[in-house]
């Protein structure tokens, strides 16, 4: 009876496992997912996701199992149902050359070390290859520029075109100039390959140049809002043609008041393009104009909306508004610092603090709204070849500074918009570095604090003043006044006196004809004139 038992409970095992190996074959036989080549995009069962970008596809082996690709997730984790079974698979794919992108681009890329794709860039590319509208929010220094161009420039590479004079077929708005810069060069770097023509324009340079380059045509155009309102005005450029539109760093374009400008840029693009809409934070009001520019498009988010740099070590230091110098030039004197970025709320704060850093012989410099282009650049350029290792700035080029090797930030005023701390911080530990982010508080700023931590959900780590800071604040080095010729606020009334004596008021008093004058010389007339009556 035993044996008996036993022999059917071998049966019924060979059985199961029989048809657990039946189901098997038949899953492998109904289901193959395969990696579509680049030559294969016209595969009618493709489908772009998976922030591996790679197009992956479908086949049913049997009539009877019609296979397709259900969604995908930015993990890669991909979900494929077949009749009514639902499988899970995972594809790991994380280079570059697994995104499809044209050759020249990929070799472009190599050149230039770069072989991973940023989390933005794995989540964007593929739609954007698809053509469709995209709208991505990521930190500062994430890849967002190769998140556009690198897509941008494969479109312009398998659809080759004449370029119409005074036109463009891509359209990159920029808040800054700096920032505007530096995604034309990113551009000229990724398109080097590429028989690709890239202008960019914005204002403090003469227009004249920028009006010349433009009347051949260009394939990627990148303006700041206003002087591309100029050019469009004196006929420089039409925006008819463009096929791509990229609104970069929008929220910055609400907070320096380009709203209106932008809605009239709007108006003047064709209704079929393509639109990409980028930003560094979410609120509503950017959210509704992204509405305003976007068709039906995939949203991308690879890190919480207004979070910080994880890598960036954030500390605060309480202290009295005139303490805030004086704590920044010794802090400056005596830490290790490779690069720092100093962020002032004001220009004249700005010039204020290069003046104070000079006396302490630190060497610097400082950008803001009121310095030309050019001393602008050279400042930028300076502090990128590590020639000045400090360099102050006012929050108009928080977005546009992408310089590696930024150690230290230092809030130096508090920004009164809680994103703008997000911007400002992420300038450092970019590229998988880490960074230090310093930020003195006065007592009226406690507000703006209390509500950068609210938006960020990090509380910044409190430093105390030194304890000999009075001692160390006393050594300081006064800034030397400027000399008079060197003054440029147009009036004569506070200049230095030097050692001229005050004049007196007998000194003031009216000074006589002189006597001897030739005949008809100066003060000849004088009594020829006689009175004959009155009104």
């Amino acid at each position: 009876m035993g044996a008996l038992v036993l022999a059917i409970k071998v049966i019924s095992l060979s059985a199961l496992l029989f048809l657990l190996l039946v189901t098997i074959c038949l899953c492998s036989a109904a289901i193959s997912i395969e990696i579509a080549s680049a030559g294969q995009r016209d595969c009618p069962h493709r489908y772009s996701g998976c922030g591996s970008g790679q197009h992956l596809r479908a086949q049913c082996h049997k009539a009877s199992l019609f296979t397709r690709v259900v969604n995908f997730d930015p993990a890669c984790a991909c979900t494929v149902r077949a009749g009514s079974r639902t499988f899970e698979t995972r594809l790991i794919l994380t280079q570059f050359s697994d995104l499809g992108l044209a050759k020249p681009l990929l070799a472009a890329l190599a050149a230039k070390g770069y072989t991973i794709p940023t989390p933005i860039q794995l989540q964007a590319i593929p739609p954007l290859l698809d053509g469709r509208d995209v709208c991505g929010i990521a930190q500062t220094g994430t890849g967002k520029t190769a998140a556009f161009a690198l897509p941008s420039l494969d479109y312009f590479h398998r659809n080759p075109k004449p370029r119409m004079q005074r036109s463009c077929r891509m359209l990159v708005l920029s808040p800054t100039r700096e920032l505007a810069a530096q995604i034309g060069a990113s551009f000229r770097d990724y398109g080097r390959q590429m028989q690709v023509s890239v202008e960019t324009v914005f204002g403090g340079v003469p227009i004249g140049r920028q009006i010349k380059a433009l009347g051949q045509g260009v394939d990627v155009l990148v303006a700041t809002p206003g002087r591309l309102i100029d050019l469009v005005q004196q006929r420089a450029v039409t925006l008819k043609d463009v096929e791509i539109f990229v609104l970069d760093e929008a929220d910055q374009m609400l907070d320096l008041g380009f709203i209106v400008p932008l809605k009239q840029i709007d108006k003047m693009l064709p209704k079929d393009r393509q639109s990409l809409f980028f930003s560094a934070t979410m609120p509503k009001t950017i959210s509704e104009l992204g509405d305003r520019f976007l068709t039906n498009p995939v949203k991308v988010a690879v890190t919480p909306i207004a979070s910080t740099a994880e890598r960036v070590q954030q500390y605060v230091t309480f202290l009295n508004q005139i303490e805030k110098q004086a704590l920044l030039t010794i802090q400056l004197g005596k830490e290790e610092i490779d690069r720092a970025l100093v962020f002032s709320r004001t220009k004249h704060g700005a010039d204020k603090i290069v003046k104070h850093l000079h006396a302490a012989n630190i060497g610097c410099a400082a950008i803001h709204g009121n310095k030309s282009q050019a001393n602008r650049t050279q400042a930028l350029n300076a502090f990128r070849k590590g020639e000045i290792k400090i360099l102050i700035a006012t929050d108009i080029a928080a977005r546009g500074i992408d310089v590696s090797g930024v150690s230290h930030v230092f809030n130096f005023d508090m920004p009164n918009v809680p994103e703008q701390y997000v911007h400002r911080i992420g300038r450092t530990a970019r590229a998988g570095a880490d960074g230090i982010a310093i930020s003195y508080v006065a007592g009226e700023e406690k507000g703006w604090l209390r509500q950068i931590e609210r938006l960020t959900g990090v509380k910044l780590n409190p430093v105390p003043l030194p304890a000999n800071f009075d001692e160390l604040k006393a050594k300081l080095p006064k800034p030397a006044n400027k000399p008079a010729a060197q003054r440029h606020d147009g009036g004569g009334r506070d200049r230095p006196r030097g050692d001229r004596p005050e004049r007196t008021e007998g000194d003031r008093a009216r000074r006589p004809f002189r006597p001897h004058r030739k005949p008809g010389g100066v003060g000849a007339h004088k009594g020829a004139v006689r009175k004959t009556g009155s009104r």
